[in-house]
């Protein structure tokens, strides 16, 4: 069964010690429900009923909370790389090992996002399959924690690795399959590759396409900001 959808929980989550010490960050409570079940959620609510979850650090709570199915009807595969290979492989590292399991489109996301408005929509995949693009991104306004944003956008909708105003990267992407062409698919070496080079090269080659989302967003990267957004009506 290919997955259209994939949410990133591998992470250590270091700036939310000592929260993260005995609880993997995506399983954060936040207004009484995981962290991730938003993302799972919205899958559902989209027709994306298959989704792949990548873990490492403390990675056996969430397959043991969320187990194979929710009660929506989202059904989750595993990849495991902390049980495959003691640890995080990054972000690029982390997709490719799940690439056999997903479809020649699919939906990224981290498990660390609260977006509660955000809509992964058919509409968009469909778009972005048509668009012979290897990757859509969604870019946000830049929070206070990151002020100089991450990439520009053009004004026919292309990512661009330089540009005078950046906007900050959601974590919330489409990607094609062979994006990752250059890579051994299923990373069997357990190899530890970061995105943002690969994104950028792309840019740069025109092949990124991206658009601005407006809607609540959040890394809850900190004790505090997950508080904050607790304590919000």
């Amino acid at each position: 069964m290919m997955r259209q959808a994939m949410i990133l929980a591998a992470g250590r989550g270091e700036r939310m010690r000592p929260l993260t010490d005995t609880c993997p960050k995506p399983l954060l409570p936040l207004k009484g429900r995981p962290l991730m079940g938003y993302h799972l959620d919205a899958f559902g609510r989209g027709g994306f009923r298959d989704v792949v979850i990548n873990t490492a650090w403390l990675g056996e709570q969430i397959e043991s909370h969320f187990g194979h199915e929710t009660p929506a009807g989202v059904r989750i595969a595993y990849s495991h790389e902390g049980k495959d290979f003691g640890g995080a492989l990054e972000t690029a590292g982390g997709i490719l090992r799940a690439l056999p399991l997903l479809d020649e489109v699919f939906w990224i996301v981290a498990g660390d996002v609260y977006m509660p408005q955000f809509l992964f929509t058919r509409a968009a995949y469909d778009r972005f399959a048509a668009s012979g693009k290897l990757a859509h991104l969604f870019l946000v306004p830049n929070p206070v924690h990151n002020p100089k944003g991450d990439f520009g956008l053009s004004a026919d909708g292309l990512a661009l690795n330089t540009d005078a105003r950046r906007h900050t990267y959601s974590t919330t992407a489409l990607f094609r399959r062979t994006f990752f062409d250059s890579l051994p698919s299923g990373n069997p070496e357990g190899l530890k590759i970061a995105l943002a080079p690969l994104l950028r090269k792309a840019m740069d080659r025109g092949q990124v396409s991206a658009e601005l989302y407006a809607g609540p967003w959040t890394d809850v990267g900190t004790p505090e900001r997950l508080a904050a957004l607790d304590a919000a009506p």
